[in-house]
């Protein structure tokens, strides 16, 4: 159930219908985004007894009410709701889209009267006539559907199909002296002499209608409720010789009740008494039916006019207004009949009047849709907005028939329309203003970042002489650590060579080798870090190297150091300077130990890892894909905040002078 159909409201049948059905799986999606035009349309259809029908959106999505059910039956019913017009209708779809397709391209309503339309019903194709006529619905100023009201007309039709043969059948009557039958009346004798035909339509023996029977037995027929007035009839034809015209209903024995027509003629005598009436009798109950059928159409049309908000009215060709729906009259506060012709601009506004008049005389001069909008007085006496819209009925050679037109309130659209219009103006000057408070923020930021920018450069330029001092420094003492020792080594073996003494001389050497070597170290860092050293990237098998420098870290670390590696299987090959990711290693290795004075466990572990967008995005200079993650973890004294926030900076270290530039990693 799509639980945004709960403003529709009643509707019998159908409206439970469309409450029930699935909206969210057709192109007009669910009923809770419907536009209020759709809404406000359906719940006018679906509570209103005439026959009607919607077809909305692009896809003309049908809708219609019970009445309209009950007429077209199966098998459109229930299988029409929901789908579309085109794909719905394809045997009847060329004889009504002409109307659509004008009503969709906003060339206003249409009427078609007694429209020969076949319609599929039970499972036969039955002949039907229709009065329909299609009205555009307005959605926010465009046209979302199309609102059809219709009423089959085929028993009126064929009634009036019949009535005109029957019309026919009882002109040759007339001529040739009666088709039912002529009657004789013998007053003074009180016989009536009539043939079979007559005699059978009066249920009275043929045979003594022929030798004469007594009025009464053919009076005996007539209905009770018509027997007085013709009798009265009678009474005044015998009275004064003259005509008898009357038609009136005979009862038959099985119930079936039959209209005649009765003309006929009364002669007196010399002395002014009934002599002969004698005349003939046609069968009018065709025609009778039809008239009476015809009159309830009419009602049931009025009656539907006149249940509707819509003011419903209609014209001659020319223009002359002869008909009103009530909600007109209970709208206008007018007296029934009152503004026939033209009396109707006498209710419109003074400034709108001209306006609205030129345009319905521009219609009726060149057959165009009429459309204004003007002022209306009300039974109050004060004036609303009303839209007028009117459509002419056409006749097969093109000839306009009727004029149809409807008149809708809308007060409460024009308000909107001045809210929407002032606010409009006052959003643009908001606008405005917020414009230029933005642009001013934005002058005072722009300045603010520049002032911002030259202090950072202040800043980064103080860093940067910090830095270079913190790097000669710290290269100052290890040069000069490494030069003290070459020199006392070289001392040594030149006072054991001037004493003539030569052992020791190669433990001495390899001290000052040593030494050289450590400086060489400290250059090769040096070049690294401002990148003139040429690195020499090749494909490593990480696993490989952290065996092979598993001993001398042991070594480094010392006996008091448990050392653990795990690498995991099946680890990706990876791209690097294998003799800095060892330098990179090692370094780490010794801060490990010097962080562990009383000893403790060290772990060099390496695994596979893949960092996605998200993750690579929070890195500095980090792109998203496959890397070889390695940890080194100790169970040292740790860092502490001071020492973490720094331990990236460039030549920072914690070790003493002389003990370490902070260019390890």
């Amino acid at each position: 159930m799509d639980r945004g159909c709960n403003f529709l409201a009643g509707g019998g049948e159908m409206g439970a219908l469309i409450r029930a059905f699935d909206w969210a799986a057709t192109p007009l999606g669910p009923a809770s985004a419907w536009p209020q035009a759709l809404r406000t349309t359906l719940r006018l259809m679906l509570n209103t007894r005439h026959p009607m029908f919607l077809w909305w959106g692009p896809e003309l999505i049908q809708f219609y009410n019970d009445a309209l059910k009950d007429i077209i039956g199966s098998p459109y019913h229930p299988h029409a709701l929901g789908r579309g017009g085109r794909d719905f209708l394809p045997q009847v779809w060329d004889g009504i889209i002409p109307g659509i397709e004008q009503v969709l391209a906003g060339r206003g309503a249409t009427w078609q009267e007694n429209q020969h339309i076949p319609i599929m019903r039970n499972g036969r194709i039955d002949d039907a006539w229709w009065t329909y006529g299609y009205t555009p619905v307005d959605d926010e100023g465009q046209i979302g559907g199309v609102l059809g009201i219709c009423t089959e007309t085929t028993r009126q039709v064929l009634t009036e199909q019949r009535l005109r043969a029957a019309e026919e059948r009882n002109q040759l009557a007339l001529e040739a002296e009666g088709v039912v039958g002529t009657w004789m009346w013998d007053v003074p004798a009180d016989r009536v002499y009539a043939g079979a035909r007559f005699a059978h339509v009066y249920e009275v023996d043929p045979a003594r209608a022929e030798a004469g029977a007594p009025v009464a037995e053919f009076v005996a027929a007539i209905h009770p409720e018509d027997r007085e007035r013709v009798a009265e009839a009678i009474g005044q034809a015998t009275a004064a010789g003259g005509n008898f015209d009357q038609e009136y209903r005979l009862v038959r024995s099985d119930g079936s009740v039959l209209w005649v027509s009765a003309r006929g003629h009364c002669r007196l005598d010399e002395e002014g008494r009934p002599l002969r009436f004698s005349g003939i009798l046609v069968d009018v109950t065709e025609r009778r039916l039809a008239e009476d059928a015809l009159r309830a159409s009419e009602a049931k049309f009025q009656a539907i006019a006149d249940s509707i908000d819509h003011m419903i009215w209609a014209t001659r060709p020319d223009g002359y207004h002869d008909y009103y729906n009530q909600r007109w009259y209970d709208f206008t506060g007018a007296a029934i009949g009152s503004t026939f012709g033209e009396a109707w601009n006498g209710l419109l506004h003074p400034d709108d009047e001209e306006q609205a008049r030129s345009i319905w005389r521009h219609s009726l001069r060149t057959g165009n849709p009429f459309r204004a909008e003007f002022r209306l007085r009300t039974r109050s006496g004060a004036f609303r907005w009303v839209l007028a819209r009117a459509h002419a009925a056409r006749d097969r050679q093109g000839r306009i028939t009727r004029w149809f037109g409807t008149c809708t309130e809308i007060q409460e659209i024009i308000e909107a329309r001045e809210v929407l219009a002032h606010s409009r103006h006052e959003l643009a000057r908001l606008v405005a203003d917020r414009t230029a408070e933005l642009r001013a923020a934005n002058d005072r930021l722009m300045k603010e970042a520049a002032e911002r920018e030259r202090a950072e450069d202040a800043l980064r330029q103080s860093q940067k002489m910090e830095a270079v001092g913190q790097l000669t420094g710290g290269i100052a003492h290890d040069f000069n650590n490494l030069l003290a020792g070459i020199a006392g080594s070289l001392e040594l073996i030149q006072t054991r060579i001037a004493q003539g003494r030569t052992e020791n001389l190669e433990r001495y050497l390899s001290a000052a080798m040593g030494s050289a070597q450590r400086a060489s170290a400290l250059t090769h860092r040096l070049l690294a870090f401002s990148r003139r050293q040429t690195l020499d990237p090749r494909p490593t098998r990480v696993e490989r190297l952290i065996a092979g420098m598993e001993e001398l870290i042991r070594r480094s670390a010392g006996p008091q150091i448990s050392l653990e590696t795990v690498a995991a299987p099946d680890l990706w090959t990876v791209l690097c300077d294998p003799n800095q990711l060892e330098s990179a290693l090692l370094n780490l290795a010794i801060n490990a130990r010097d962080a562990m004075p009383d000893g403790g466990l060290l772990t060099v572990e390496a695994a596979n890892a893949w960092l996605d967008e998200a993750y690579a995005a929070r890195q500095a200079d980090l792109a998203p894909g496959a890397y070889v993650v390695i940890s080194i973890t100790d169970t040292g004294a740790g860092m502490s905040a001071d020492v973490i926030g720094r331990a990236f900076e460039p030549f920072f270290t914690t070790k003493p002078i002389g003990q370490g530039t902070g260019l390890g990693l």
